[in-house]
């Protein structure tokens, strides 16, 4: 059952975030795999999202492929004295086409606000690169029926956020919204598809407030504990657009299978 027909047809897109994953040697086999088994997928897009010391492997045996390579993250600064940064400038030299920007992880470990969220989304658009901006409620904010609130507060850091130019780049350059729950991401307790494809609703609803022809064309994909299992049931639901894979990412089996399963979809 293929998915149901949108005013725009959004192609699925399949992220794996490797996260504080990978060596030189592990990379190669998995890159290696991962290329062999989506060679002859084309009715999706695929990326991985690797640690910083490996873009120049990701780009030297992903050129070519149909599987593109992103960071993890972009710095909030173009330039100058902040040790440890990374810049979208940096990142765009490796032929980087996506970056994911205010992952939870990030935001709680570091205590990254929704408005420092924002401006590394416009700084990856300033580069060329297109965002993928995570947003998502933790199991607190879940149970307490704050859900939405979150969720309303961080998309509104960008569709409220970003001027009329960078809101431009964001659609030209396919913008990618990402909800991951994040009571589900790595604890194999997955949102239902109901649950996801409700969220995702909400979000396009969002979107729709600041340009109804963007909500309409902007992938807005579902990330926590995606499986080969319950791709199939999580990705044909109307306003889910794909997925951003965490765990199921390291293993190629896995992830290919989630590939091939978004590719089936739209075929």
């Amino acid at each position: 059952m293929n998915k149901p027909l949108t005013p725009a047809l959004r192609r699925q897109l399949v992220v794996g975030n490797w996260k504080l994953h990978g060596s030189i040697a592990k990379n190669q086999a998995l890159i290696d795999q991962l290329i062999d088994s989506l060679q002859y997928l084309h009715h999706a897009d695929f990326a991985v999202c690797v640690p910083y010391p490996y873009f120049f492997q990701a780009q030297d045996l992903l050129t070519g492929t149909n599987i593109a390579w992103g960071s993890q993250n972009v710095s909030q600064f173009d330039h100058g004295a902040y040790t440890s940064s990374i810049s979208a400038s940096m990142i765009a030299e490796f032929g980087c086409k996506f970056a994911i920007i205010g992952h939870s992880e990030r935001r709680s470990l570091s205590h990254e606000s929704n408005e420092k969220a924002a401006i590394r989304f416009t700084r990856a658009l300033s580069a060329g690169i297109t965002p993928i901006y995570c947003v998502g409620e933790t199991l607190a904010e879940h149970e307490s029926g704050h859900a939405q609130q979150i969720v309303h507060d961080q998309v509104l850091a960008i569709t409220q956020g970003l001027d009329d130019a960078m809101f431009a780049a964001a659609k030209q350059l396919g913008a990618v919204i990402a909800y991951e729950p994040v009571w589900a991401i790595g604890t194999g307790q997955a949102a239902t598809a109901e649950q996801a494809q409700t969220m995702h609703a909400y979000i396009r609803q969002l979107i729709a407030a600041r340009d109804e022809d963007f909500s309409q064309k902007v992938r807005i994909i579902y990330g926590g504990s995606v499986t080969p299992k319950n791709a199939y049931h999580i990705l044909t639901m109307p306003d889910i657009d794909g997925s951003l894979v965490g765990r199921s990412a390291l293993i190629a089996a896995d992830f290919a299978g989630i590939c091939a399963i978004a590719n089936s979809i739209d075929a």
